[in-house]
């Protein structure tokens, strides 16, 4: 039986310990501080800098223990996880150390046993760091991105991020029930085993995904199996069990299916001539031995309160993935790791995980104490996540081969982390880093200054084998600005107080992420509202997307996967690249991506954004099929200017159960006054609208003053 605890929390301060606050649990203990001293919301104006003061706080929450315990039953204080480096004390004795916030944690209770306190200890802060930046997080296994990001501000919390409470158990308690299985190459048997830690028997119950009973026992097979599959390539189906004792039971569920990552088709023929180094690296993923193009989004942590993310706010966000099309997240390595509710949803929903470890943009150090670190926190990860089909691919880190971190595949980190996947989830693919070579990173902007082009010639001129990050910024609609951004600091924008802070300024460069240099370009109106700014990034944003997943889905099969950067934010930003507003809201580019992702659809190859009256306009028509199934289009291609409407081709793709290319339009522009124009490919539900900038003969660029 479990039991909660009522907690209070207070901080040891340089001038003395504050007095007790109520403390929520699971969560963190610096809202509960903000809460007491009264700071605000942390996303409103300034208020996050108020927190800076607490860093190097240590921090000690108490609650009254139950005496609940019955003849034959043994009282254990359990912690799912406590964020970071902490000690437990029981009647003010010490009874465990520990460090690292993803390992779960319990000490045996005695009679007596009344008053406990985890003591939570300063975040660490590596030496080798001469800034207050994330490399304060290189030597540790805590997630870098509480550090400061460029879309996440710094803010170091810590605390009981997971459940905690006292749990009194019999001689016959199950510790663990795991499931174990066998796919027969052609998929039409499953031998499932199951591992249990109990000290008494165990009666195991399966039941198939509609709930039917298949049996009693701790090894099953299963004839044609109903597999689990992703988004759009079929049912994500799960089986349940259920393990009992007399005094206990357990429940849980998994999913049946084999994943693989390959070489994606033609990769193997390169490098072509002498001298010849290695190959790409294999990026495609293979679900039940059927080649899946894998499209989806960036996952990073959907709240700064880590410990605040409940399940209802994971299955929103899941909910929305899975309505856009999406069939993969990256779940990026700064922010670390999920709740076990995250996971279930994608279980459910049939969305691939992509986990990274919490490694990011650091040089991790080959030292014995981070490496014991390292090893206990990545096995708990493991031990915790291999049950889950959605996890098909685990990966080192993000950014670890790259010039600002400058690791290789001989560090220690690295080597352990592998070893690590090969012996708790063999089966599983492992892959050092992203991006290894093949695959790519970048861009992050509408218009690349260094490459002179828009994202639609940028990708059009791109060849590799996985795009797993690439992003395109838009501001935030207005009612959300208001929720951050003073009245005062609205308009005209500033690079002062709550605009940089909220990342419109200093991201990369000083016109990062609002690019109000990217703006200006195509600006054909005077910028002089709020409102207008908001439109013109808004519409950038979408169109930029939209090119980019599209032209990745043309670029298959020797692309194999498009991941944009990213999904969710974990407080509201001022402009970036996600493609939903925290907590929950769907931007625009939102549905500009679930449009592009759908899994038949009637595309265009458009070489670029800007178009002038008398340029020839070209557009190249394609179906886009990633379904696997047969499928054609009729398409009626057409072009919106001005108040006229042109006719341009007609195409019939004919059957085809892959992506197809069709005709290409070559049309001059006219004259006529307009600063857009939409091309429409229609094709009843496969119909695809794209609003490109047009100028006429006639627009006069003028310099435009910013409120700069």
């Amino acid at each position: 039986m479990r039991f909660p605890l009522d907690w209070q929390a207070r901080a040891l301060r340089e001038d003395g310990p504050s007095p007790w606050f109520p403390a929520r649990v699971p969560g963190n203990v610096q809202y509960d501080y903000g809460r007491m001293m009264g700071w605000g919301d942390i996303n409103y104006a300034e208020n996050v800098t108020l927190f800076e003061q607490t860093e190097n706080y240590t921090w000690e929450y108490r609650a009254a223990l139950p005496s609940a315990c019955a003849a034959g039953e043994q009282a254990f204080f359990v912690a799912e996880g406590i964020d970071y480096r902490f000690d437990l004390l029981v009647n003010g004795v010490l009874r465990k150390s520990h460090e690292g916030m993803f390992t779960r944690v319990e000490i045996p209770l005695q009679p007596g046993d009344s008053e406990l306190t985890v003591r939570i200890h300063p975040h660490p802060k590596s030496s080798r760091s001469a800034f207050a930046d994330r490399a304060q997080a290189q030597d540790s296994v805590k997630p870098p991105v509480c550090y400061g990001w460029d879309w996440h501000p710094r803010m170091l919390v810590s605390g009981i991020w997971q459940e905690a409470y006292v749990e009194t158990r019999t001689a016959d308690y199950i510790a663990r029930c795991e499931p174990f299985y066998t796919l027969s190459q052609d998929l039409t048997r499953a031998d499932i085993r199951f591992e249990v830690d109990c000290a008494a028997p165990v009666e195991i119950a399966l039941f198939d995904p509609d709930g039917n009973p298949l049996g009693t026992g701790d090894c099953f097979v299963l004839e044609n199996p109903r597999l689990w599959w992703c988004n759009g390539q079929g049912e994500a189906a799960l089986y349940t069990y259920v393990a009992r004792t007399a005094g206990h039971r357990v429940t849980g569920r998994f999913g049946l299916r084999n994943a693989r990552l390959v070489m994606t088709q033609g990769a193997w023929d390169e490098p072509s001539r002498f001298p010849k180094g290695r190959s790409v690296a294999p990026i495609q993923l293979e679900l039940n031995g059927r080649r899946v193009f894998a499209k989806g989004s960036n996952w990073v942590n959907p709240d700064i309160y880590n410990g605040h993310i409940e399940r209802q706010r994971y299955e929103t966000l899941v909910h929305l993935a899975h309505d856009a099309h999406m069939n993969l997240f990256r779940c990026w390595g700064g922010s670390g790791i999920s709740k076990q509710a995250f996971y279930d949803c994608c279980d459910e929903l049939g969305i691939m995980v992509w986990v990274e470890f919490p490694l990011a943009c650091n040089c991790y150090p080959d030292d014995a104490h981070y490496l014991s670190v390292l090893e206990q926190e990545a096995g708990a990860i493991l031990r915790s996540l291999r049950s889950h089909p959605s996890v098909v691919l685990y990966c080192g880190g993000n950014e670890l081969f790259n010039n600002w971190s400058m690791m290789t595949d001989q560090s220690l980190p690295l080597r352990l982390l592998n070893k690590l996947c090969y012996e708790l989830d063999p089966k599983a693919p492992f892959l050092m880093t992203s991006p290894v070579f093949g695959m790519a990173h970048g861009g992050y902007t509408f218009y690349d200054p260094d490459a002179c082009c828009d994202v639609f010639t940028l990708f059009q001129n791109a060849r590799n084998t996985a795009y797993t990050e690439f992003g395109v910024p838009g501001i935030t609609d207005l009612e959300s600005l208001r929720q951050i951004i003073p009245p005062g600091e609205l308009f005209p924008i500033q690079n002062r107080g709550s605009w940089p802070l909220h990342h419109a300024f200093g991201a990369w460069g000083d016109e990062r992420w609002l690019c109000r240099d990217v703006l200006e370009r195509y600006a054909q109106q005077p910028l002089d509202s709020l409102q207008k700014l908001i439109d013109l990034s808004t519409w950038l944003q979408c169109e930029g997307y939209k090119a980019v997943f599209e032209e990745a889905r043309r670029q298959a099969p020797y692309c194999a996967m498009a991941v944009n950067w990213c999904y969710c934010e974990p407080w509201i930003t001022a402009a970036g690249n996600s493609l939903i507003t925290y907590p929950t809201k769907a931007k625009p580019a939102y549905y500009a991506v679930q449009a592009a992702l759908r899994p038949v659809m009637a595309s265009a190859r458009i070489p670029k954004f800007d178009w002038k009256a008398g340029e020839t306009f070209t557009a190249q028509l394609w179906l886009l099929n990633d379904t696997h199934r047969s499928a054609q289009l009729h398409v009626e291609a057409s072009l919106r200017l001005g108040d006229t409407t042109y006719p341009l081709l007609c195409w019939n793709s004919g059957e085809a159960d892959e992506n197809r290319i069709g005709p290409s339009v070559n049309w001059v522009l006219p004259d006529v006054c307009a600063t857009e124009m939409t091309l429409v490919l229609d094709a009843g539900e496969y119909s695809s609208e794209y609003r490109l900038c047009y100028r006429s003969r006639g627009e006069q660029r003028v310099s435009r003053q910013l409120n700069v």
